[in-house]
């Protein structure tokens, strides 16, 4: 490709939300035609990603549409979009809270970004990346295409690995039986009416599978297993401020901010609040809470309390809890507390063995189908992401030592073996949480997006003298890179 100038190149590697969030902030923010954005993304279109680009319309975001945004300083920036738009009746619930299907919030990320696709100021490269190396003082990213493309800047905003199978039915992969990715809506369909499913984890992702078999007239046995049977809570109905503030002398011990966090749901409840009021409060000081602790001190957190947080944190809109509680008191959905033991397949099914936790008491029962909805696996990313395995390789980046993505420093740059955080190699959504803390919604990362853009931006302002030195050999060889 023919460059007629010098301009930084900005490659951002994926374009889900996190991707098209800071592509969307890098290009409004300016100054125009300062650098020039890429952005890598197999899908069609950039913005909804995995998480919002789900075509079935039960799939909906997890908390009101008053709370979604790209912009972060705008909090109604989407309620406004959705609002020139149909929405089907029943997104909205009886207190006047809307939750759309969460392909219509994917949407409206696609259009924020359409007209900057639209001028050229952000392209659109529809392939994968297969690896990244070092060249000429930045970077040369192999392309699935075969082509490559120079970088003077890469952004990794790669989110959700897929779920990793549970060691005691890891002989099951490969099984029609099993459905090992939980976002296939295809494979979810094909589960027949009166089939016996078993739901291997109890948290969001499982509530989706549940619902999108209920609207689809299942009428088989359900079990939902994890080793805490903890589900996902519901919506709070009160959204009273909480009276505690977890940022003024924030704690430095996971036990410290536990009872810290006890303290203050009691004493909301005094005061005629519930729970909700408190871990919002933690929500929205997450920052401020994970900076103050010890990296010993939130292995502890991830270690022990992480699954209490996940299902306080991450909760079902209330038309997902209203189905979840219906197939309960009809006897259709079982939520177990339980230990996988062992999975066998025959011509007749699955069988499965699990340790109850209540009495350790190891029970065996048959499936049709068994689905694994157990999170994305951030811990192994570094070894199933091709990519990010050749930026390891080359010691540019290092794994969180919690298993919560990479390891960064302020936030977003990436950290190299050497323990030296970049000036060019940027981490933006989910990968990052390591260091942010609260880094899975989509408020956090439109928020870190719009700081790692903002990081950029200054980046290209200011071009070190390493990147002055070497402008000539990136331009030269910018020119056999990708086509346009």
């Amino acid at each position: 490709m023919e460059r007629p100038d010098h301009r930084p190149v900005v490659v951002i590697l994926g374009g889900g939300f996190a991707g098209a969030a800071t592509a969307f902030h890098l290009a409004r923010n300016g100054p125009p035609g300062a650098a020039e954005i890429v952005v890598v993304e197999p899908r069609p279109t950039i913005g909804p990603g995995l998480a919002y680009s789900t075509d079935d319309p039960v799939h909906r975001i997890n908390v009101p549409a008053t709370r979604m945004t790209l912009v972060a300083d705008d909090p109604g920036h989407f309620a406004a979009w959705l609002a020139k738009v149909p929405v089907p009746a029943d997104a909205t619930t009886a207190r006047g809270d809307v939750y759309p299907a969460r392909e219509v919030f994917g949407r409206y990320v696609a259009s924020e970004l359409a007209p900057f696709l639209a001028s050229g100021a952000v392209r659109h490269l529809r392939c994968r990346a297969a690896a990244v190396s070092l060249a000429d003082g930045g970077y040369r990213v192999e392309l699935s295409s075969g082509e490559d493309i120079a970088a003077d800047i890469v952004v990794l905003a790669m989110s959700h690995p897929a779920p990793a199978l549970p060691r005691p039915i890891r002989a099951l992969a490969g099984s029609a039986r099993l459905v090992a990715d939980p976002y296939d809506n295809a494979r979810i369909a094909a589960i027949g009416a009166e089939e016996r499913v078993l739901v291997v984890g109890t948290g969001l992702t499982a509530a989706d599978v549940i619902a999108s078999l209920a609207a689809r007239g299942h009428r088989g046995h359900v079990v939902a297993l994890s080793r805490h049977g903890l589900r996902s809570r519901g919506q709070d109905r009160q959204r009273l401020p909480s009276l505690a503030d977890f940022a003024a002398d924030p704690e430095v011990t996971a036990r410290g901010l536990l009872l810290r966090i006890r303290a203050a749901v009691a004493a909301d409840a005094a005061a005629g609040r519930d729970w909700h009021s408190a871990l919002g409060t933690v929500r929205a000081q997450g920052r401020e809470i994970w900076a103050a602790l010890p990296q010993e001190e939130r292995g502890r957190i991830v270690r022990h309390l992480r699954r209490f947080w996940d299902v306080h944190r991450y909760r079902v809109a209330p038309q997902i809890e209203a189905v979840l509680d219906a197939a309960i008191a009809a006897g259709r959905l079982e939520i177990t507390a339980a230990r996988l033991a062992a999975a066998r397949e025959d011509g007749d099914g699955i069988t499965v063995a699990y340790r109850l936790r209540a009495d350790g008491q190891l029970r065996e029962s048959r499936f049709d189908r068994v689905v694994v909805t157990t999170g994305p696996d951030h811990g192994a990313v570094l070894d199933t992401n091709p990519v990010l395995r050749s930026f390891a390789a080359a010691g540019l980046v290092r794994a969180d030592p919690n298993g919560l993505g990479l390891l960064v420093a302020d936030l977003f740059r990436a950290v190299d073996d050497h323990g030296r955080a970049s000036s060019s190699l940027f981490v933006a959504g989910p990968l990052a949480r390591g260091a942010v803390g609260e880094l899975m919604g989509a408020p956090e990362v439109a928020c870190h997006a719009e700081e790692v853009a903002e990081a950029i931006r200054r980046r290209v302002a200011t071009p070190s003298a390493e990147t002055r030195r070497t402008g000539a050999n990136r331009a030269a060889a910018h020119q056999s890179s990708v086509r346009r």
